[in-house]
């Protein structure tokens, strides 16, 4: 990576504003995953020994007008003081008069919380010139930027974005982490490389699935996407879900790479609930293409399970990236939980490189508690799918070059 990073600036006496990712579920006032806090603190560590102060910075939740309690980073503040064992500095906001004086006043080795910088409607505004004004008065209470909010670094906004023009900046290790990750997984794989891409829409992914093709040995393909083609390939598909618009793109990728693209040979149907997540009747296993036309598939079935278990078994390097069916149901769930026993299998047995690409895939492997059995798990859905899609990432974008 041809940024600069957080090893190559002196923190000596030097205030350090850091935007993270403390975006973590919490119910009744309790962080239910503190993950994303967890994977910042290396780097708020390494400045602290080296004679830093912190300023750290994030948003969380969507509040719509102003400050709201309930998406108040106070929340926070008690799991920060746990994990970091040091009292930390809780500001009111995150720009003013009150929060200048508690920078100014911040010493080596002090940590300061700022208050959720979405509550400001300038963080997010479409016009650059409010961010610009709003990022100039964050960057006034420090002296250098480190991002290390990988999860947010695909929006354009003032704290992920335009505070690098004021502050000389830096990757934080997460990000570098991240970013190593998934690039090295796309441009240079240890083979064979086998990538795993599930979820809704064949549209979201269809850079991605182009992308893959090409540098990947296998890419097996499940989840909502498949039943798009089936349908390219003549199928019955049922209610399942189908992308009309699609259909040509994936009858041209069946055509031309035909040896590398893996779809299920069968599928998981039934009726669903999708507002209680409960499973209608009873829960039927056919082929691919026997697929009724009034049930819709649900989750890839037992031959389907071995026959991408074997697949996995072989690689060196593995990418996954979306469920391969329903897996919020624990009646579907049978088929995304498969894959990620694999790739912690796979990782054991062939020392492989395996990466799971964030947002619905990383919520099931944490489910099954296999996270720290693979070699990584991105804390960026969108971000991750972006970066792998070839797109350019604001918040990476705008980081100094080394």
């Amino acid at each position: 990576m041809n940024k600069k990073t957080i090893t190559d600036f002196n923190f000596e006496n030097k205030k350090v504003l850091m935007r993270v990712d403390f975006n973590v579920p919490i119910q009744k006032r309790q962080i239910t995953d503190n993950a994303r806090i967890v994977a910042a603190l290396p780097s708020i560590e390494y400045i602290l020994k080296n004679n830093g102060s912190v300023i750290l910075i994030s948003h969380f939740g969507r509040p719509k007008n102003g400050f709201e309690e309930k998406f108040s980073l106070c929340q926070i503040q008690n799991e920060l003081e746990k994990l970091l064992n040091k009292k930390i500095i809780m500001a009111k906001d995150c720009i003013g008069e009150q929060v200048e004086n508690l920078a100014n006043n911040l010493s080596n080795g002090e940590v300061m919380l700022l208050e959720n910088v979405r509550f400001h409607s300038a963080e997010i505004s479409n016009s650059s010139q409010e961010r610009k004004i709003f990022a100039e008065k964050l960057s006034s209470l420090a002296d250098i930027y480190i991002n290390e909010a990988f999860g947010t670094a695909h929006r354009e906004h003032a704290s992920t974005t335009t505070v690098a023009q004021f502050l000389p900046s830096g990757c934080g290790f997460l990000m570098e982490k991240e970013i190593n990750f998934l690039h090295n997984s796309i441009q240079s794989p240890k083979k064979p490389f086998v990538a795993i891409l599930g979820g809704a829409k064949v549209s979201s992914k269809l850079p991605l699935i182009e992308s893959l093709v090409q540098t990947a040995d296998k890419v097996i393909i499940g989840g909502g996407m498949a039943y798009t083609f089936y349908r390219a390939m003549g199928y019955e598909i049922g209610k399942s879900l189908l992308e009309k618009e699609m259909i040509e793109n994936c009858k041209k990728l069946l055509e031309e790479h035909a040896e590398k693209i893996v779809l299920p040979v069968d599928n998981a149907i039934g009726e669903i609930d999708f507002d209680s997540m409960t499973l209608q009747g009873e829960l039927q296993i056919v082929p691919a293409n026997k697929i009724p036309q009034h049930l819709e598939g649900l989750d890839i079935g037992q031959k389907s399970i071995q026959k991408f278990q074997e697949i996995i078994a072989t690689a060196q390097t593995v990418l996954w990236n979306g469920p391969m069916g329903i897996f919020e149901c624990p009646a579907t769930a049978k088929g995304t939980f498969a894959i990620a026993n694999s790739l912690a299998e796979t990782t054991q047995k062939n020392n492989a490189i395996t990466i799971v690409g964030g947002g619905d895939s990383a919520a099931a492997i944490k489910q099954v508690k296999l996270t720290d059995k693979v070699s990584h798990v991105s804390t960026g859905g969108g971000a991750a799918l972006e970066f792998l899609n070839g797109e350019t990432l604001p918040g990476l974008a705008a980081i100094m070059e080394k």
